[in-house]
């Protein structure tokens, strides 16, 4: 039997969404697939398609690369309705709880910088719009003094 995996597996590895029951059937051998009966086809059509993973919609899908001068990272985000019929085995140990903990607070606190300085920007802004000028001597009037 000659295994002609690979290349066909290196040809299509860029194409992974679009893999569909009849993709992976002509992975096999002409000879064996000839010889399945068609109920033989049919069950294994069947249990194909119900392994082939099926997308779900997204609600957010956030995806972008960071690319930094010694490596290239990606950031996937996504959030949608949980679909899956029981929950995964995840039992961490007492590191991983630590790491998670840790992970979790940095977030929390760095999205609080992020929102704070946010908040902080828009009321300046609408400050210097409306040109209430709440400390005199501000940087605009040293500038202007200087200029």
């Amino acid at each position: 039997m000659k295994n002609n995996f690979l290349p066909k597996y290196q040809e299509s590895l860029y194409d992974y969404q679009s893999r569909t029951t009849s993709y992976y059937l002509q992975q096999l051998d002409t000879d064996v697939l000839k010889s399945f009966s068609s109920e033989q086809l049919e069950a294994i059509t069947y249990i194909l398609n119900q392994a082939i993973p099926k997308p779900s919609p997204k609600i957010v899908d956030l995806r972008f690369v960071v690319n930094l001068i010694f490596s290239k990272f990606y950031i996937v985000l996504f959030v949608g309705k949980d679909k899956r019929k029981r929950r995964r085995p995840y039992n961490p140990g007492k590191i991983a709880r630590i790491g998670n903990l840790l992970a979790a607070t940095i977030l929390l606190i760095g999205l609080n910088f992020v929102l704070s300085a946010f908040i902080l920007l828009i009321v300046y802004l609408t400050k210097s719009a409306l040109g209430i000028d709440i400390f005199p001597g501000h940087l605009s009037d040293i500038l202007r003094d200087f200029l």
